[in-house]
């Protein structure tokens, strides 16, 4: 949508100036005019961050440049990514409440640097583990209970019980 391609200026650059600002800057052409204030009604300015809000309703807050690809790599290589080749990590960068227009592009990028993900291969349907079907049974039949920890400490709480009905 910006008049010039610099690299240092943000894509949602625009949106964010005329949020904040109702100054539009001077050179659009008619048919971008309209294509931007078509595309401002899924954006929202709180200072110091734009929010889109998306197809599924939920607010995810933009981000580009370096700070998408620590977002992305952490998504991909951290403690509950792995490598799942470009669509899940790019997946929990939108479930993780971030938004980008190019995050499926740069998680193809990064897969493909990603010298584990090219040494496993892909994962396919012949990887998956069969289904089976849901046993029914009455509320309080049967139930699971996991006991998780020591996670470092949050409100002198170091572990966590999981019942599940």
């Amino acid at each position: 949508m910006r008049l010039k391609l610099d690299p240092d200026v943000p894509w949602f650059a625009d949106f964010a100036n005329y949020l904040a600002s109702g100054v539009l800057q001077k050179g659009y052409t008619y048919q971008q005019k309209k294509k931007l204030f078509s595309d401002l009604k899924f954006y929202f300015w709180e200072h110091p961050d734009l929010f889109r809000i998306g197809a599924d309703q939920v607010i995810r807050r933009c981000v580009f440049g370096q700070e998408a690809r620590k977002i992305l790599e952490e998504c991909h290589k951290g403690s509950t990514g792995g490598h799942f080749g470009p669509v899940h990590p790019a997946e929990k960068v939108f479930n993780s409440g971030f938004y980008g227009p190019m995050i499926f592009k740069d998680a193809h990028e990064l897969v493909k640097k990603c010298d584990a993900c090219q040494h496993s291969g892909s994962i396919s349907k012949r990887d998956a583990m069969p289904q089976t079907g849901i046993q029914i049974c009455e509320v309080f039949d049967v139930w699971r209970i996991d006991f998780m920890g020591p996670f470092p400490s949050s409100n002198q709480c170091k572990y966590i019980l999981v019942t599940v009905d």
